[in-house]
This record gives structure tokens, C-alpha cells and sequence, in this order.
């Protein structure tokens, strides 16, 4: 098949979205089909054409930004020559140009198929946020209906979405391909004692410090962790300052009482160095208010580090499946300290198979999965 993939960031851009999509092109590549991206050029010094792994990547140049996303005027005229070309769409959501990829390819007969990776969740505050939340839900539903078929991550998130609700007889569930290296012990034994974390419980938590990921709720769990275990401490691997929310300042006040017992790393794009964060963890907290499938869970559980997730549609997929770790009630920090104690305590308990999860979570079916219902709708 030649398949155009369409999404607004790609590699070298560091988000789930990104990495799960750069999986799927070249994973399809690698088995055969001619796949091009269409994306960005979010940094000005990335080529506007590139082959990367056997993908054909084409950038837009941009001229701005609008909160999360990029303004990329001459994006129409690159998507209608590339669908022109292409048997079959895969677009990724949430996504500002969606509908209009989603109307361009029904115009010109090209299928499309959507990986929605996760509903749009802005800011709690601030009246422009409310209306970019209506607007990229009007948009992404326009997208779903003119598509052959949407694909999601969890049946669990399918089932329990109130904004997927509507077109639920049109969406698949595939897990995402994940992949991790192998932790190094001896880098991860070196770096435990760079940052003094001998002796010590760590707790690890990663990724955006934006609302949704509910960062605040570990903060503020923090006091009753160390009420029990007063030797723990907290390491976060990720950006803090967002230039679209500023919810990192918002949570100055939880994070202030406790900075001594928090270490931060910044962001680690490099696929080794996280592994070795992983496995440098005693527990990985997820304390998501929504999260339709966070990959750090799996690559955790495959670095051997149980988890402590929010019981909540999606997010709690994995800790379902595969048993390496506890459930805990959203927005409850008590409930949350309690469950990363319970962990503690016990890890023999939540300790994962590595080789049960890499089953479970195997790349090559995931990859399998896509390329048949890719086939089927370009077909159809």
C-alpha cells in the first residue's frame, strides 16, 4: 500500500502521540509499504524532506503557534498532492486540520483511517481554553464521521468515553506498538548514587506537567507517603515549564513545602536514558485526571518498576492485564500516597513479568493489526 501518514509533530518532537506514530510508519515500512509523513517543520533547522528508517517525511513550514498547535498556511496545498498519491490516510488526533484531511481525502476517494490517541483536554481556566476545547471536539468528530474506520487504544476508553460515545460503532481498539531497551544495571546503579538515592524508596513519575496528568495530586500526596516512608523521594523526568499552560506555577504552592525530596531531571528524549530511569524506580505513579493509554506504564513494567495508576477509562488498562500494580482513585491524594505505600511495602507483590507484558503488548502484533485494517479499508 502507500499509505500518507498526516499529524501535526513527529520525531524528533518527545510526546506519546509522536513516538506511537513514528512506530506505526516505519514498523509498516519495514514490512513492505511505501509511507510518507506529513507533518511540521516545527523547528526551523529540520529539512523539509528527509527519509527516515524507510519513511518518507515531508515538513510545512510554520509561521506561528496557537496555543498547543502550529499555523501551517500552505498545509492544504501538500495534503491535497499527497493524498493524490496515497491508497489509504492514517491521520492522527487530536489534530486543528483533521476535518479538513478527513474532507480532502472524501473528496478525492482516498480512505482514511484514525488513530485518536486521546480527547482534547485543556486548561480548567480561561475562557479561550473553553472555546479551543469546543472547537477541536467539533472538529474531531467532523474527522470520525467522514473516515472509515477510528482506532483507539483501549477498549476500556472506547467504552467509557463520553465524546466517542456517538461513533462507537465505527472504533477499533489496537494497542500501541511500545518498545524499550534494556536498562544498563551499572549505569542505573551510577546515576542512583549521583542523585544521593542510595538508601532511599523512589518514586517515579514522567511526562508534560500539564493539568491533565494531575502532577498536583502527587504533591500533594507526598506528606502522607513520608509519613510512612520518610526516606522516599520523588523523580520527575519531563518538561515543567509549558509555554501553552502554565499549570506547572499554578502547582508552586504543593511543590514548594516538599522541593527537598524532588528531583528533577527535565526532559529525557533518549530512549536508553529512560530506560535506565525506569529500572532506577522502586514505582512509577500515573495520577492522570484523563489518559486514554500512557505508554511510560508499559515501558516501565518492561524496565521491571510496578505501577501506581488512577482508576480511570484507559489509564488503567495496564495495571488491569497485567497485575504489576495498584489502582487508586483519581483526585484523592491520601488514596494515592496510600496506594504508592502499598506498593512499597510490598513489591514482590506487583513485581511484573517482563515477558508477560512484552507478550501482551508485542509491537509486531500491534503493527499486524494496523496493517490489516489498513488493507481492509483501503480496499473497501
Amino acid at each position: 500500500m502507500r499509505i500518507l501518514s498526516t499529524l501535526t509533530f513527529y520525531h524528533p518532537h518527545w510526546t506519546g502521540l509522536t513516538v506511537v506514530a513514528r512506530r506505526l510508519a516505519e514498523g509498516l515500512a519495514a514490512r513492505g509499504h511505501t509511507v510518507s509523513v506529513l507533518t511540521s517543520q516545527h523547528e526551523r533547522d529540520l529539512p523539509r524532506r528527509s527519509v527516515l528508517a524507510g519513511v518518507r517525511v515531508l515538513r510545512v513550514p510554520v509561521v506561528g503557534r496557537l496555543s498547543r498547535t502550529v499555523i501551517m498556511p500552505t498545509y492544504p496545498f501538500a495534503l491535497i498532492r499527497e493524498v493524490a498519491r496515497a491508497d489509504v490516510v492514517h491521520l492522527h488526533t487530536p489534530m486543528p486540520e483533521a476535518a479538513l484531511v478527513a474532507g480532502i481525502a472524501r473528496v478525492m476517494r482516498t480512505p482514511v483511517v484514525i488513530t485518536h490517541h486521546g480527547d482534547v483536554v485543556m486548561p480548567s481556566v480561561g475562557r479561550v481554553n473553553a472555546i479551543v476545547q469546543r472547537v477541536m471536539d467539533v472538529i474531531t468528530r467532523w474527522a470520525m464521521r467522514l473516515s472509515g474506520r477510528v482506532v483507539v487504544h483501549t477498549e476500556d476508553y472506547r467504552d467509557h468515553s463520553t465524546f466517542l460515545a456517538p461513533l462507537v460503532d465505527r472504533i477499533d481498539a489496537i494497542y500501541p506498538p511500545v518498545e524499550v531497551p534494556a536498562p544498563r544495571p551499572a549505569e542505573v546503579a551510577a546515576w542512583r548514587r549521583e542523585l544521593e538515592l542510595d538508601g532511599h524508596d523512589v518514586v517515579g513519575f514522567a511526562g508534560r506537567f500539564v493539568e491533565e496528568k494531575g502532577f498536583d495530586f502527587l504533591l500533594r500526596a507526598i506528606p502522607f507517603v513520608r509519613e510512612r516512608r520518610p526516606d522516599a523521594r520523588f523523580v520527575f523526568a519531563g518538561e515543567s515549564e509549558i509555554v501553552y499552560e502554565r499549570f506547572f506555577e499554578r502547582s508552586l504552592p504543593y511543590l514548594e513545602p516538599v522541593r527537598d525530596v524532588v528531583i528533577e531531571l527535565g526532559l529525557l528524549s533518549d530512549a536508553q536514558t529512560m530506560a535506565d530511569y525506569y529500572s532506577m524506580c522502586d514505582v512509577f505513579v500515573l495520577p492522570s485526571r484523563t489518559d486514554c493509554f500512557a505508554i511510560v506504564q508499559v515501558e516501565a513494567l518492561l524496565c521491571g518498576t510496578p505501577l501506581v495508576t488512577s482508576d480511570i477509562p484507559g489509564a488503567r488498562e495496564v495495571v488491569r492485564v497485567t497485575g504489576a500494580g495498584t489502582l487508586v482513585p483519581v483526585g484523592d491524594p491520601p488514596a494515592l500516597a496510600e496506594g504508592i505505600v502499598r506498593v512499597l511495602e510490598d513489591p514482590s507483590r506487583y513485581r511484573p513479568d517482563a515477558q508477560a507484558v512484552r507478550t501482551t503488548f508485542a509491537p509486531d502484533a500491534s503493527i499486524a493489526a494496523y496493517e490489516a485494517l489498513l488493507r481492509w479499508v483501503a480496499g473497501a
